[in-house]
């Protein structure tokens, strides 16, 4: 029997590439839309390799309404969306606020009004864990207190949130589940798609990978002087396979009206916290490769430590993150060293 579609806002993206993949392995027909403002076409080849099919693909930029309703159009039977599509660097959301606010919220915006125009009652929200702020206890629960965020993307998620709050208060017939991400890391173990930053990476593991190939000469390590034990900020640094499973079950949830409010949260981590030294203390350990580091002082927007408290999906989903850090960074490198072979 043939699965429904799925519209995934994104899909060529880091995250995105690889939800596809479990969604087509789980039998789901796939429709990506993606302005490839930080993604290539190529990905969709990596997908096809992985799963054996190609997804319908259509280059929108989410924040054009009249293109995303065309897609509404053509594609009638759309029963769920995955909204990946947004600006997510902290850094550069400091430096340029107004293009953050503008793509990731009038992205949503378009999105939600076409579901309630098309009926399409499903959506799973792409959130942050920088929705937490600097949280007061760890690890972190989703009934921690939403605080006040230390970056405009940060701030984005959070407004994303109270957007699909209102709109679900306003649209009965409407559903969705925000998750909330800490650190993806990690690339598909076929090396067929992984993170692939434009520019110099903004993301710890691509810095770390392309400064131990010799595309960067040294990483730098921002903050020596946090309040943890080495000095280091400390993040949850999750698997992005076993993240891009948990928007499967959360699909499957809202497909079979398994979720018990309009809105439901749902933290997605592993529950352990590693600072940025012991990451690359891990890497070296993994791959065998020595990087060189300079550490320099913080960035602005960045928190001190944050790490999950995974329980409440664990037991709801039956989902958990599974795959040691070690795995994951070596999955990692073995990405970074493919893209060079392509060269």
């Amino acid at each position: 029997m043939k699965k429904e579609k799925i519209l995934v806002t994104g899909g060529t993206g880091y995250i995105g590439s690889h939800t596809v993949v479990e969604l087509q392995n789980n039998g789901y027909e796939v429709i990506i839309v993606d302005n490839l403002s930080n993604s290539s076409l190529e990905v969709l080849d990596g997908i096809a390799s992985i799963t054996g099919k190609k997804p319908d693909f259509e280059q929108i930029d989410c924040c054009d309404m009249s293109a995303m309703e065309r897609i509404f159009n053509q594609y009638s039977d759309i029963k769920a969306i995955i909204h990946f599509a947004a600006s997510k660097a902290v850094g550069e959301s400091v430096e340029k606020p107004l293009m953050y606010y503008r793509n990731n919220l009038v992205s949503l915006l378009n999105i939600l009004e076409l579901m309630s125009k098309y009926n399409c009652p499903n959506l799973v929200f792409s959130s942050s864990c920088t929705v937490y702020g600097q949280p007061d206890k760890l690890p972190v629960t989703e009934d921690a207190p939403v605080k006040a965020a230390t970056s405009p993307y940060g701030n984005t998620k959070q407004i994303a949130e109270e957007i699909i709050r209102d709109a679900i208060h306003a649209d009965k017939n409407l559903k969705s589940i925000a998750l909330r991400y800490f650190n993806p890391v990690g690339a598909h173990p076929s090396a067929a798609i992984g993170e692939l930053p434009n520019g110099i990476p903004n993301n710890l593991i691509p810095f770390v990978t392309q400064t131990a190939i010799g595309i960067r000469s040294r990483l730098r390590v921002f903050g020596s002087d946090y309040n943890t034990p080495d000095g280091s900020a400390i993040r949850d640094y999750i698997y992005v396979s076993d993240l891009a499973k948990a928007h499967v079950i959360a699909v499957e949830r809202l497909l079979e009206n398994r979720n018990r409010k309009g809105l439901e949260f749902f933290n997605l981590g592993t529950g352990r916290g590693l600072s940025v030294l012991e990451v690359l203390n891990e890497f070296e350990k993994a791959t065998g490769v020595k990087v060189e580091r300079e550490i320099v002082g913080r960035r602005e927007g960045d928190i001190e430590k944050v790490w999950a408290d995974p329980s409440w999906a664990n037991s709801e989903l039956g989902w958990k993150a599974e795959t040691s850090v070690s795995a994951m960074l070596q999955t990692a490198w073995t990405w970074e060293k493919a893209l060079k072979n392509k060269k």
